[in-house]
């Protein structure tokens, strides 16, 4: 399923001398040992907010350093603004990730909502969302990058990836997370109709098209399901807040509308390694199986080491890996994927 073609279209544009693009792709598995993945395939580094161990979250430089890194798949968390237009943006609120707090021109703006005093992404419109710089989150991590680029709208992260494809002749698949759909529609704000409008702009509402569509909110993806055939991927903390547990939905019924789960490490292993099951379900029912989320300055949920969580993970079989910093998600899975020497 995430093996992708170049539309028919765009190929007989191709002189016949130059090849297709090919899709940027893990690579491909020692023969003898084989994969546990859905498709049998090496499993996917999927770039969490770009390479935000090293950059702002959701920043230009963080989704190109992944890239360089080596992920195969670019994940933007949106957001929506005043003016309907899709923001990369992961949290509601600005004075974390931006350096709204040091703009007097917005000190007005401020006000308490689901019980923060803060700045609101749907409170801007995109332009002004876009005046904004971004700052890195964690306060352990780095703070050299601050305040040197501005926010992204979805377009803006599309012009980049475009950008990245003509130089390096391949296909980047995006894995674009819809943030909070229903608190948005409170604001009379619907992110459905602005997802849609880009997908259908640049191509990608379409079936094989590189793009991969996830949500914690189980109501938004079964909406949006009879309106594309992009894979749509269910996002899945587990425990007991039905915000993270798909409603409570189980896995026979999330496969009823999607493709893929985005399951928390921690509900496919064990602390002592070993599996839960969940994978092997999901598997059975034809869902792809994309964890969250490996970070390399934070403990392993599994094992002494970030190296020790990702070779459980590729060993148990996941199609896809989500983390901070791709380079290691890359480094851990190489020897496993080389064949013998």
């Amino acid at each position: 399923m995430l093996r992708f073609t170049v539309m028919a279209a765009a190929a007989a544009a191709l002189s016949a001398c130059d090849a297709a693009p090919e899709p940027r792709q893990a690579p491909a598995p020692d023969t003898a040992a084989g994969w546990n993945t859905l498709s049998g395939e090496a499993p996917l580094v999927i770039a969490h907010r770009g390479a935000s161990g090293y950059r702002p979250e959701n920043a230009e430089s963080a989704f190109r350093l992944a890239f360089e890194q080596g992920a195969d798949i670019l994940e933007p968390d949106l957001m929506m603004s005043a003016d309907g237009q899709l923001i990369v943006r992961h949290d509601p609120y600005l004075s974390t990730s931006t350096d709204i707090a040091g703009r007097p021109e917005f000190a007005d703006r401020r006000r308490t909502l689901m019980g923060r005093e803060d700045w609101w992404v749907m409170d801007f419109t995109a332009d002004e969302l876009r005046s904004l710089r971004v700052r890195q989150v964690f306060p352990d991590r780095s703070s050299e990058y601050d305040d040197q680029e501005p926010v992204q709208t979805l377009d803006d992260f599309y012009d980049l990836v475009e950008e990245l494809e003509a130089g390096c002749s391949c296909i980047i698949t995006t894995e674009p997370e819809i943030k909070l759909p229903a608190e948005h529609a409170a604001f009379g704000l619907d992110p459905l109709p602005a997802l849609l409008d880009v997908l259908d702009r640049r191509g990608l509402n379409r079936a094989g098209a590189p793009v991969i569509i996830q949500s914690f909110d189980a109501p938004f993806l079964q909406r949006l399901r009879p309106l594309t055939p992009v894979t749509l991927a269910m996002l899945y903390g587990g425990g007991d807040d039905p915000a993270y547990n798909a409603g409570g939905l189980s896995l026979e019924e999330i496969a009823e509308f999607a493709d893929a789960v985005g399951p928390h490490t921690s509900v496919l292993l064990n602390p002592d390694g070993a599996s839960t099951g969940y994978l092997d379900a999901a598997h059975a029912l034809g869902l792809l199986v994309h964890v969250w989320t490996v970070r390399d300055d934070r403990p392993p949920h599994v094992g002494e080491t970030v190296e020790d969580e990702l070779t459980a993970l590729y060993g148990l079989g996941v199609d896809g890996v989500f983390t901070d910093q791709p380079d290691t998600a890359v480094a851990v899975r190489a020897p496993i994927a080389a064949p013998p020497g």
